[in-house]
């Protein structure tokens, strides 16, 4: 990122076609002789149509509309038995031998880069235009735009950078804070953790004006409903989940087992009962109670459609076998909602899995449609006993046998000994298909991944995406990131 303005030039370019229709006005990366700032943020509707557009970059297939839920991290994470020969170099982990591999890492560094820069450009102007808010959207919108911030560069952390585990001193990639031409360094895994944390905070005290933690109620009224639907918005819960996420990165369990008991404490989020999922015309397929966090994936069912046919003769692209599925994931458990509900098998039978179906029946709620969960409760329950398990280890089987049971499968026997394999087995059967698993195996900078085969993923160093060779060329300096 020699500069931060040629760099987001460059990918406007690759994301143009996607942002075609709905965001042309808030894409302030050309020259400032072409496009003025004064125009974009001239009101509170050029904030919100800009803050949109970040989530709307989020959700390209190219990042978490495919590759960095099920598509490059499921392959990565040996979640598939069968995904098409474009991921054959990523199965082995030889990124470098591979040019499609290589360009769709590039396009993940671009694209989430890009919204990075569009996410520093919303917060300077915010700053310098405070007046144009009303109510309390200034502290709303600044504070998703941070969060929206340190997500993602967390999220580019855990694909580029080296595991805290693996060498918190390791040279990983930079922490941009400002929409400018300065060259932002490559920081350690420590210090980058720092400053994914210091954003989420400063997001976090800005987001105690959330409806979702100050409980007022929302309807059409109130700014035409603005703040309703906060689940598919990083909103104060999703950014103290997120906080839990990244302390147990960094493993400071003290700090991790309080913002999971928060979320867990809060009484916002509700376990799916079966009575909503068990109808498959109208299932709520992503159980979308427990979503902290969820983008609103528009195009979801042409995504779904593409990568998990149930038509034989389509592109096969994610599929399992039964026995796979059943054995290796579900442990012939026939009852476990999320095998009799979230999967479907072909006439050949094939497994493909169903979360991101989008349903045709006209009854099917619209809570359900187009969600892409990237944080939800479960994993706030996986976090604290994860916490407790060498504390209270009564308290950590107490809340992994919760995930369990409200899955339909009742309580486990877990002591010291058998956690570690219960709790990798049930972190595999609930986040398939959603890209957690690949970042839970590099955490815990495991040497194989279940049903991986043989590939020693640290000999490989497979946990670490190559940075492109524009990085090397453009800005002086660059430490090899693997």
């Amino acid at each position: 990122m020699k500069r931060q303005h040629n760099f987001v030039h460059i990918a406007l370019i690759v994301f143009i076609s996607f942002f075609a229709v709905s965001c042309k006005k808030w894409l302030d990366v050309q020259p400032k002789d072409q496009v003025k700032d004064t125009e974009i943020f001239a009101d509170e509707t050029g904030f919100k149509e800009a803050l949109s557009g970040i989530y709307s970059t989020l959700t390209y297939p190219r990042l978490y509309g495919r590759e960095i839920t099920f598509g490059l991290t499921g392959v990565l994470a040996a979640e598939w038995d069968y995904s098409y020969s474009g991921y054959n170099a990523d199965k082995r982990y030889e990124y470098a031998t591979s040019s499609i591999s290589l360009t769709r890492i590039d396009s993940i560094w671009n694209g989430m880069y890009f919204a990075i820069a569009n996410a520093n450009k919303l917060l300077e102007a915010a700053d310098k235009n405070k007046a144009v808010f009303k109510g309390d959207n200034y502290n709303i919108i600044k504070g998703e735009a941070l969060a929206l911030r340190g997500f993602i560069h967390f999220d580019l952390l855990r694909l580029f950078g080296a595991s805290f585990a693996e060498n918190p001193d390791k040279i990983a990639i930079p922490y941009v804070t400002e929409y400018s031409s300065k060259v932002f360094p490559q920081l350690t895994v420590r210090a980058f953790i720092a400053g994914v944390a210091a954003d989420l905070e400063a997001a976090r005290e800005l987001l105690k004006s959330d409806p979702i933690f100050t409980g007022k109620v929302i309807s059409t009224a109130n700014d035409n409903g603005y703040l309703i639907n906060r689940q598919v918005h990083l909103n104060y819960y999703a950014v103290t989940g997120l906080l839990a996420r990244v302390h147990l990165y960094q493993k400071s369990y003290n700090k991790a087992l309080a913002y999971a008991q928060e979320v867990i404490n809060s009484g916002r989020f509700n376990w799916v009962a079966q009575s909503a999922i068990y109808d498959k015309a109208v299932s709520d397929l992503t159980f979308s109670p427990e979503h902290l966090f969820a983008l609103n994936v528009v195009n979801l069912s042409t995504i779904a459609d593409l990568n998990f046919p149930l038509k034989d003769g389509g592109s096969d692209i994610f599929n399992l076998t039964q026995s796979t599925l059943l054995n290796n994931y579900y442990e012939g458990n026939t009852a476990d909602y999320r095998y009799l509900y979230q999967f479907e098998v072909s006439q050949s039978g094939l497994y493909y899995l169903q979360k991101y179906r989008q349903l045709t029946s006209t009854s099917w709620p619209e809570v359900c449609k187009n969600k892409m969960p990237l944080i939800r409760l479960s994993e706030m329950y996986f976090i604290a006993a994860e916490c407790l398990k060498t504390t209270d280890i009564i308290q950590a089987a107490n809340l992994v046998n919760t995930v369990r049971t409200h899955r339909g499968i009742g309580a486990a026997v877990i002591n010291a000994s058998t956690f570690d394999d219960v709790l990798t087995s049930e972190f595999r059967k609930e986040f398939i298909g959603e890209g957690q698993l690949f970042f839970y195996h590099k955490r815990l900078n495991h040497t194989f991944i279940p049903n991986g085969g043989n590939f020693n993923l640290i000999a490989l160093k497979g946990y670490k995406l190559p940075m492109p060779q524009s990085e090397y060329q453009n800005a002086s300096g660059r430490v090899d990131n693997q």
